[in-house]
């Protein structure tokens, strides 16, 4: 069934709730003397069947909503793990700074410059290496990795973006498969999507593929544009995993009964704590957040020095990762996504997706139509240390397989306002983190280095022109 979209009235309602609404949540819908802060769970179908707007208040609610132990933050029998998994007995208290529960809301840590948006050095969080996280009681690296809070602001286009050059690459990977299967001899094709190279794939007639040439990517030829280590498939994955890692909160979808046989998997007393509905109204929240623009500063002086930062950007080779802008050919966000890992509602879950137009008004497009993102990211993992420049591989624990020196790139659009830096939000400054830029990167930093002082000054004003100026960020 194919899923009908809402007109740009209600899109256009929708966005300026989110972004003109009070930032204080709502009363609770409970009953007198009731301490909660969710409103009450209703099934996905539920959730397709309200508007946009009010889908996305439901949404902004929730986000900003400061979660009760009754109904159920809090995570005494299970751990912060991605996937369910039984807590050791250790005597830490319910809210815990390092192994979590450890922010009573989502805006707790997305707040700068507004909810949604990053979060200064005090929001860090500490996260091991996900699967079967044992609890841990101190902040020695060897146990933990330090994490700084991202910017959400244009998270539907990032996902949307994910999802094209995830389909395209796995129809290249077809197509070479189907090749060498009727021809009878290996073939080795090279992969890339929207101008970015992800390596090269070897596909034997026998239906064997060689992945050792592979570049920035997963094997399966997924892109997960979400964590600093580009782990996450989803808005709705990365939703559900810092529901349980931060707030204890254990969606049904993936800690219910269906995949644990309990509905209280946390033993905290609370049955299935928030249903696919609530979280379907968080992701469309979301994506519906605004994407960041440049907005160049007003001083002709200091406009021109933007401007002409920005060409030396590309000149040094910053662009070469940090590419400006990814063409996208279709805005219209759907969930759930059609690559979810199982404990996420999947597409064939559902009877027919959720579906509505992204705004892309102030962004450019190509000559064939396509919306220009300007993510300034290739969406892939590269190393970004070195011996000589070590810092952003200061971390023990590998995430999900990743090396320790690796990083998806960082998406530079709204680095204007999302100060501090780096992966756990210790570096201070644009200089700073660039200077810090190692592996694959120390070209690019070799040549800012090379620089006169008053170009590095023009790259630094460039950069502070990418601002999250459709959430508030200062023009």
């Amino acid at each position: 069934m194919k899923p009908t979209l809402p007109p740009a009235a209600v899109v256009a309602a929708a966005l300026a709730l989110i972004f003109s609404a009070p930032q204080v949540a709502a009363a609770a819908d409970a009953g007198w003397g009731e301490e909660r802060a969710m409103p009450p769970p209703i099934s996905f179908a539920d959730a397709a069947r309200l508007s946009l707007a009010e889908l996305a208040a439901r949404g902004r609610r929730l986000f900003l909503a400061k979660f009760t132990a009754a109904e159920g933050a809090g995570r005494p029998g299970a751990t912060g793990a991605i996937v369910p998994t039984k807590a050791e007995e250790t005597g830490l208290p319910t809210f815990f700074r390092t192994a979590g529960p450890d922010s009573n809301a989502c805006r707790g840590c997305h707040n700068d410059p507004e909810p949604g948006g990053a979060g200064d050095f005090v929001a860090n969080a500490f996260v091991s290496e996900g699967f079967s996280d044992a609890d841990f009681d101190t902040v020695d690296p060897q146990f933990s990795n330090e994490r700084g809070t991202p910017a959400l602001n244009g998270s539907g286009f990032v996902e949307l973006l994910a999802r094209e050059i995830t389909a395209e690459l796995r129809a290249q990977r077809r197509a070479a498969a189907a090749k060498a299967r009727t021809s009878g001899r290996k073939l080795r094709i090279a992969l890339s999507a929207k101008n970015i190279s992800f390596g090269h794939l070897t596909l034997h007639p026998d239906g064997f593929m060689d992945v050792s040439e592979l570049e920035g990517i997963d094997q399966d030829l997924v892109v997960r544009p979400f964590s600093q280590k580009g782990v996450f498939t989803s808005l709705r994955q990365f939703t559900i995993n810092a529901l349980n890692a931060h707030h204890g909160l254990q969606a049904v979808e993936r800690f219910g009964a269906r995949h644990t046989g309990s509905a209280d998997f946390d033993k905290d007393g609370v049955s299935d704590e928030i249903g696919a509905g609530n979280i379907t109204a968080l992701v469309v929240f979301q994506a519906l957040l605004p994407p960041p623009i440049a907005a160049l500063p007003q001083d002709e002086a200091a406009r021109a020095a933007a401007a002409r930062g920005r060409a030396l950007f590309s000149e040094i080779g910053c662009a070469s990762c940090h590419m400006p802008a990814l063409p996208l050919e279709s805005a219209v966000f759907t969930e759930p996504g059609p690559y979810n890992p199982a404990g996420n509602l999947r597409r064939r879950e559902v009877k027919a997706p959720l579906a509505f137009p992204l705004n892309a008004k102030g962004l450019a497009r190509d000559e064939a139509g396509r919306i220009l993102v300007p993510v300034f990211s290739d969406f892939k993992r590269h190393v970004i240390a070195d011996a000589n420049k070590p810092h952003f591989a200061n971390e023990l624990l590998a995430q999900r397989f990743v090396n320790r020196d690796v990083f998806l790139t960082a998406r530079l659009w709204g680095v204007g306002d999302t100060a501090p830096y780096g992966h756990r939000g210790d570096l201070t400054t644009l200089r700073g983190a660039i200077m810090h830029h190692g592996g694959e990167a120390a070209a690019a930093q070799k040549a800012f280095e090379a620089l006169e002082a008053d170009d590095q000054r023009r790259i630094i004003a460039f950069l502070q022109s990418l601002k999250l100026a459709g959430a508030g960020g200062s023009p």
